[in-house]
């Protein structure tokens, strides 16, 4: 009976052990998403052809959310969406594996001592803190202590095998360091985390019960094994999604393949490094392990970072492109659900959809008045069958933003969640008010045999220019996120006025003029007038909000 509840000690211990460990990384990695999204949005969005700052970018926003798999997830979602290119995304990836040796560095340090410190700090500064961002940093603190909690149990269940025999067995067996890197690269896409077996090795490495060979070999199957969550995350994806995925993979195992046959070196080298960092082995080990774990992902990175053009080249030809199935116009092209992990690209994504949005909107828009006013009943049709694609590309918008609101976001975050909002429904409102108003206003010239003359076809179409030209200024601040085009937008309000006011003077005029239908050409023209007026309004109402969501400190916004 003692044998089998020491069994059932050690099996409580290391699994409770592991899932603390990763439930206390899923706890940091949430609350530094939510912390730092802004940061990793520009991290992201800032990318460029500059291979250095590709490679600096994936480093950072990994060692950000400590994942490279997740990292790559959300590459695969940017290209899946049009955001970048596997070209783009080569050097970030390269990056990625860099960013994942912070928590070994960090958890090689005696850090177990500070566990429950760290854990009752973080709970009570996320139960008591009023303000959001503090209670993310208190949830910072208290998954990182329940990391350290995790590593102290799993260290205390594992005691008992330095006597236990067939475990001594096993580890022997792992100085073939073949077998060393298939067994960390089973173990990692098992758990789905390359963090947790680094961990687990430092735990085993500071009881004694691993040597430093076999550990770096284990290390370096971690690399191989963290590859499946992306691979898993490209299936059905587009061929460039499929290959930034087969990037990551290719550049972990041939980083991989260039390290095994020098286990002994990379084990010797981290002995010289780290010769005076500590007394014994037990503690020596741990530290070690940490820093040619940091030195194997930096090199295979500086390595590999000479040759993105060949690599891109290269899984260019192992997936080839295919005759692409064509998208209906409403299949939203940015909203893809992996962005949802970090809400700050995922608003990000909102917007650029809705751009596409405006797109269709401004579609109606510059088809609206021709046709309105001569347009043939079959162009009529035409015209309210755009609107189609607005309502059902609007739904998909709105389901994805409620899907963000979900998550508990910060306040600049929610603040512009419901600007973006209102962006949306108003633009969906001018499609409507194209799709009802102008389009009954058509009919009804049809069905009346109502022809507008030259002169008043000018006058409207110079006021459709201004209206237009107002939906481009919003759709341009939308873009570059800056209040500038807004504000210009907000200032057309006077010579629009001035304009409508023109327009009333010369329809009052052409009333009076001794013409057939005079009265049902009347009425048909001020309809036309009142509804751009009324379209005017929400963009300049849409151009309002940009100016809250997009101004810059100290900058005055017109009225």
């Amino acid at each position: 009976m003692t044998g089998e509840l020491n069994q059932l000690e050690l099996s409580t211990g290391l699994v409770g052990g592991l899932a603390l460990f990763l439930f206390g990384m899923d706890i940091m990695t949430r609350a530094l998403k939510q912390v730092a999204g802004n940061s990793m949005k520009t991290i992201l969005a800032r990318m460029t052809g500059n291979r250095l700052f590709g490679l600096v970018a994936g480093a950072s926003v990994t060692a950000i959310i400590q994942s490279s798999s997740i990292t790559t997830v959300l590459l695969v979602g940017f290209i899946s969406a049009g955001l970048m290119t596997t070209a783009q995304s080569v050097a970030v990836i390269l990056g990625a594996n860099i960013g994942t040796t912070i928590t070994a560095q960090i958890l090689a340090f005696k850090v177990t001592a500070l566990a429950l410190p760290v854990l009752s700090l973080g709970f009570f500064v996320s139960f008591i803190a009023k303000r959001k961002v503090t209670r993310e940093y208190g949830r910072i603190l208290l998954g990182l202590g329940m990391v350290f909690f995790g590593m102290a149990i799993m260290s205390d269940a594992m005691k008992p095998l330095r006597s236990y025999q067939p475990f001594l067995d096993f580890m022997l067996s792992l100085d073939n360091v073949l077998l060393a890197a298939l067994t960390g690269a089973v173990f990692t896409a098992l758990v789905q985390s390359s963090s947790a077996t680094t961990g687990i090795l430092i735990v085993m490495a500071g009881q004694g019960l691993i040597g430093l060979e076999p550990a770096v070999a284990l290390a370096l199957g971690a690399n191989i094994g963290t590859c499946v969550t992306a691979l898993l995350a490209a299936v059905g994806k587009s061929r460039e999604a499929v290959r930034a995925a087969l990037v990551h993979t290719l550049f972990n195992v041939a980083g991989v393949l260039i390290w095994i046959g020098f286990v002994a070196e990379l084990a010797s080298l981290a002995r010289l490094v780290s010769a005076a960092e500590a007394a014994t082995d037990s503690a020596r080990i741990p530290r070690q392990l940490a820093n040619v774990h940091t030195f194997f992902n930096v090199a295979n990175a500086l390595i590999f970072i000479g040759f993105t053009a060949q690599i891109t080249r290269f899984v260019e030809w192992l997936v080839p492109d295919r005759v692409e199935k064509a998208e209906p116009r409403f299949a939203p092209k940015h909203l893809d659900p992996k962005f949802l992990v970090v809400p700050a690209i995922a608003i990000d994504a909102v917007r650029l959809e809705i751009l596409r949005l405006g797109g269709l909107v401004r579609d109606m828009m510059a088809a609206a008045i021709p046709t309105v006013t001569t347009g043939s009943p079959v162009e009529v049709d035409q015209l309210r069958v755009m609107d189609r694609p607005v309502d059902l590309l609007h739904r998909e918008i709105v389901g994805y933003m409620r899907q963000i609101s979900l998550s508990s976001l910060p306040s600049d975050q929610s603040s512009m969640l419901m600007g973006l909002v209102r962006i949306a429904n108003d633009l969906e409102h001018v499609g409507d008010l194209i799709a009802t108003g102008m389009v009954t206003s058509a009919r009804k010239r049809i069905d009346e045999n109502v022809v507008i003359s030259r002169a008043t076809a000018a006058v409207i179409a110079e006021l459709h220019r201004e209206v237009v030209g107002a939906l481009d200024g919003t759709l341009a601040s939308l873009e570059s996120q800056d209040a500038a085009d807004a504000t210009e937008v907000r200032k057309m309000k006077a010579g629009f006025s001035a304009l409508i006011e023109d327009i009333a003077g010369h329809e009052i005029e052409r009333l009076r003029a001794d013409e057939p239908k005079r009265l049902h050409t009347y009425t048909r023209e001020i309809e036309l007038t009142e509804t751009l007026d009324d379209i005017f309004k929400i963009i300049r109402r849409i151009a309002r909000t940009e100016q809250a969501l997009f101004a810059k400190p100290g900058r005055e916004r017109a009225a």
